[in-house]
């Protein structure tokens, strides 16, 4: 059996119409619903997909390090995120059509 690693998974919430939108950078895996709670749900449901498939196929490691993790090996092996520093707004100027 694989040995498993948890990990903590930054995972960002937005609203687009009327839709909402659950998207992590670690991964850059995102999903959709009709509400924050399904968004959240089929997120989920797609990482546990997401996952198990790179794992089937043997390209984990390559993904994982395409996104920017980076592999440790003291005091154990193990996957790291990308560590997420925080977030900004900034005001800025977009031309408008006429």
């Amino acid at each position: 059996m694989r040995r498993m690693q948890k990990i903590v998974l930054s995972i960002s919430f937005y609203r687009e119409g009327k839709m909402f939108i659950a998207y992590s950078p670690a991964l850059n895996l995102s999903t959709c619903g009709d509400s924050e709670e399904q968004a959240r749900k089929r997120f989920e449901e797609a990482l546990e997909l997401f996952l198990e498939e790179v794992d089937k196929m043997g390209t984990l490691e390559d993904v994982l390090a395409e996104c920017g993790w980076t592999k440790v090996t003291h005091p154990r092996k193990h996957w790291q995120p990308p560590i997420y520093v925080g977030q900004s707004q900034r005001e800025v100027r977009l031309p408008c059509p006429a």
